[in-house]
């Protein structure tokens, strides 16, 4: 402890736990900032190769195009990005909030030190040629890649390293919004997945760091041009509600034809690094007659919140939209799905209230206060984070009278779609290759092992017929303190246990009226040597036994090994040790 005097004022100050992660947040917030500023500049530029256009007016630029130059360039961003996610960083494809979560949840936040330069180049280039993709996501993971760079090269704890993932991915949605509370949410909503207070201080300093550097460099200026949000009448809000109900379904029909489509690429029989081109060559002839779909697409909400859009083209290109992201990002190219929920709620929200309020146009405000709502409404049904939905609509506007409505939709739009999909678009994913998040990391590497690799063959039965006598020779010079019982054809029938014949052998004269068919318990509780060891574990836990007898897949009664809680820790411990020792090289 110093003392430094000030004024005649003794200041003490003190390196504690909470300026280390303070000061550390600031860089992080730096550079992550840094990082979304370069991103949306590769972006303009290849925007600018690709269709002669940058950000301003890109829209009205690409529709007076002629239909090869909107063919072509998604097809050819494809043919690029493809290699470049297969080779160098697979991870960088797709959106990467859901490899972000998984190295928070899973891997003490260690993220591959190449995966954000991987992921500028090759998502810049997806959505500079026109990919239907958003900027989000892919700023999500290289705001997270930096974070957990910076943690790696200071030789953080792990607690601080997905503290510093968090500071990371904060900085880059609230750098890309211009909304640094949006930012703070969102990490702790989605990346984190909780509110403690040690990691809430340093992200909001890295939310802030990061919308600073981005109003610096990029101007103060929101994400969306906002006309005034009007609450006409109390009597509005139940539209608002039923609303909530119809962007909830429509986040859950993007959910499942994202993964329908990705389901279908994978059986396509070319080589995988190819199929990002298929994808955007297939995107490119859905741009030559609706260009709205193509990139991040805010020049259409723009045109659908202010209502200079017909309302049968935003109900087209809601069901577009959907098909456009799922075919760019489902072939394997590398952008978010962030404002394709924008998207799809701006024109789902916009064609809905362009009804309402026919039918009800003096207690309802315009279509374009509903596409408002329904870009927070479809945005918390897909990633099932109402709270940073809310948060980034409310920041675009400023107006408190949008904070209503807005809660109402995003809450009953996340129920709808969590009773429909408990996993959100990102955590589905995961679950989809076999790691479940909400279990934690022990889970998901028991499940990861299976029974045939973990259990011992040399098993030690015992005769249905044998003598109590000679079984209690047998079973006590054994490691084991349960034993198969087999028939005369060697077919499980039974296993028995110390705790079965402990009472009868204190009764004289039994030893040799007393056989092992007479004591052992019949129900057996058996596994197969294709399932997994979580599924053992949760076996062997429901009885509280010791052993579990493996059986044939296809004659339950034939018994090819014995699993212990022994062999099951054992694989584990080993399975651990060899994920660390990968993990290190990785770095």
């Amino acid at each position: 402890m110093k003392k430094y005097p000030l004024s005649g004022i003794n200041f003490h100050f003190r390196l504690n736990e909470h300026v280390i992660m303070i000061v550390m947040a600031i860089v992080v917030g730096v550079l992550g900032g840094y990082g979304a500023v370069v991103f949306r500049l590769f972006i303009r530029f290849f925007q600018s190769i690709s269709f002669g256009a940058g950000d301003t007016n890109f829209l009205q630029h690409v529709m007076a195009l002629p239909w090869y130059a909107k063919l072509l360039p998604p097809a050819i961003g494809g043919l690029i990005v493809g290699p470049i996610v297969y080779f160098f960083a697979r991870e960088a494809g797709g959106p990467g909030v859901s490899e972000t979560i998984e190295a928070v949840a899973i891997r003490g936040g260690i993220i591959r030190k190449r995966v954000f330069l991987v992921k500028i180049l090759a998502s810049a280039l997806c959505i500079g040629t026109g990919g239907s993709a958003g900027r989000e996501g892919p700023i999500v993971q290289i705001g997270s890649a930096i974070g957990s760079l910076f943690g790696q090269l200071t030789r953080v704890s792990a607690d601080r390293m997905r503290t510093l993932v968090g500071c990371g991915a904060a900085a880059g949605i609230a750098a890309t919004f211009n909304a640094p509370i949006a930012g703070v949410m969102f990490a702790m909503e989605i990346v984190i997945g909780n509110y403690g207070i040690a990691t809430f201080s340093p992200i909001i300093v890295a939310s802030v760091m990061g919308t600073v550097i981005s109003r610096i460099h990029l101007g103060d200026y929101p994400a969306f041009l906002v006309p005034p949000f009007t609450l006409v009448s109390p009597l509005e809000l139940p539209f608002y509600i039923i609303l909530g109900v119809v962007a909830g379904l429509a986040g859950v029909l993007f959910t499942t034809m994202l993964y329908k489509t990705e389901d279908l690429f994978k059986r396509i029989p070319i080589p995988n690094y190819t199929k990002a081109a298929v994808g955007g060559l297939m995107v490119g002839f859905i741009g030559i007659f609706l260009p709205h779909i193509f990139g991040v697409g805010y020049d259409a909400i723009n045109l659908a919140l202010w209502e200079d859009i017909a309302w049968y083209m935003l109900v087209i290109l809601v069901f577009v939209k959907i098909a456009a992201t799922s075919l760019t990002i489902g072939s394997g190219s590398s952008g978010g799905v962030f404002a394709p929920s924008l998207f799809i709620g701006a024109m789902a929200g916009g064609s809905f209230g362009y009804f309402i309020h026919l039918l009800f146009p003096s207690i309802t405000a315009s279509s374009g206060a509903y596409g408002l709502v329904g870009m927070g409404a479809v945005l918390a049904a897909t990633t099932h984070g109402p709270l940073h939905a809310i948060l980034i609509i409310f920041e675009m506007t400023g107006d408190y009278k949008s904070i209503i409505p807005l809660m109402l939709s995003c809450i009953i739009a996340y129920i709808i779609a969590s009773q429909i999909n408990r996993e959100s678009i990102f955590t589905l994913k995961l679950v989809r290759r076999g790691t479940d998040i909400k279990a934690g990391r022990e889970v998901n590497i028991m499940k990861s092992l299976l029974v045939k690799d973990a259990m011992t063959k040399d098993v030690e039965t015992v005769s249905e017929t044998m003598h109590l006598n000679v079984l209690l020779q047998s079973t006590l010079a054994s490691k084991y303190s349960s034993f198969p019982v087999v028939d005369g054809e060697g077919l499980l029938s039974g296993i028995i246990t110390f705790q079965d014949f402990k009472a009868i052998i204190m009764e004289e004269g039994l030893e040799d009226l007393v056989i092992a068919k007479d004591i052992c318990t019949s129900k057996v509780i058996t596994i197969t040597k294709d399932e997994n060891l979580d599924s053992a574990l949760e076996k062997i836990g429901f009885k509280n036994i010791e052993q579990l007898p493996v059986v044939d897949n296809e004659n339950p009664r034939k018994i090819v090994g014995i699993l212990s809680r022994r062999d099951i820790f054992a694989a584990y411990n080993k399975a651990l040790i060899n994920r660390s020792l990968i993990e290190g090289v990785k770095k």
